[in-house]
């Protein structure tokens, strides 16, 4: 592939699966021929092993990922509490710069023939006083991802995250269904719902429905989600997009 390309996966609230459907895309794509490599440019939450700091889904990236890059470029700001990154960041001194992470970013896609770039939390969780994360989607300027977590409410979250998306010049590559809450009610109808509102305000096609998977060994579960996420699609509207 002569260019590289990327994309931002962002999700409509924290704990909904941006991760696992990040590994997903990772693997679809490496199935695809593709050097895939994931970035997690902020990381909130880390553990200490053999004398290195490291963080959960930065791991479950680096498992599900073609190619490997540095810790520093994979992740940028890695952030050892698990809260809000702004107000982490503040108490350990740390300043999340965008123009870093965009740098960094720069350096991955030399590396690989696509970079999966995986934000944290929602679309707009804080980054300092006057930035948030939409800001670093901008700044990156990439193709976005959304991954909607099915449960009560979800409807409205991932409208309004559509339109935030959108507002920002930003294009919807398409999204994800991920059925967090096994018991939902009429979870196909607000799938239903929401695959019609998007595809017709926003032209963003549902990639895939990936349901509840049970917890077992993380790349199972990365395997078991690419299986349901329709890839070929996601790189026919990336290659339009980013040529």
């Amino acid at each position: 592939m002569s260019t590289p390309l990327s994309l931002f996966v962002t999700g409509t609230d924290t704990e909904i699966g941006k991760t696992l459907v990040s590994c997903a895309l990772l693997r679809g794509l490496t199935r695809a021929g593709l050097r895939a490599a994931a970035m997690k440019p902020i990381a909130a939450g880390a553990y200490e092993r053999d004398g290195q700091w490291r963080n959960e889904d930065a791991d479950r990236l680096d498992a599900a990922a073609s190619v490997l890059l540095a810790p520093e470029i994979r992740t940028p700001y890695l952030l050892k509490a698990p809260a809000a990154p702004h107000i982490v960041a503040a108490q350990e001194g740390v300043a999340l710069d965008i123009a870093h992470i965009v740098a960094c970013h720069a350096q991955a896609r030399e590396q690989a023939d696509i970079v999966v770039v995986e934000g944290v939390g929602g679309f707009r969780v804080p980054l300092d006083d006057t930035h948030d994360t939409a800001d670093l989607a901008l700044a990156l300027n990439l193709p976005v991802v959304l991954v909607v977590g099915m449960r009560l409410g979800c409807i409205s979250h991932a409208l309004l995250t559509a339109d935030a998306i959108a507002s920002r010049g930003l294009r919807i590559a398409g999204w994800v269904a991920n059925r967090v809450d096994p018991a939902m009610r009429f979870a196909d109808e607000n799938i239903e719902s929401i695959r019609t509102w998007l595809e017709r305000e926003h032209r963003a096609p549902l990639l895939g429905v990936v349901p509840h998977l049970a917890s077992t060994a993380s790349d199972s579960i990365a395997d078991a989600a690419a299986d349901c996420i329709d890839t070929a699609k996601l790189l026919q509207t990336l290659r339009t997009t980013q040529r």
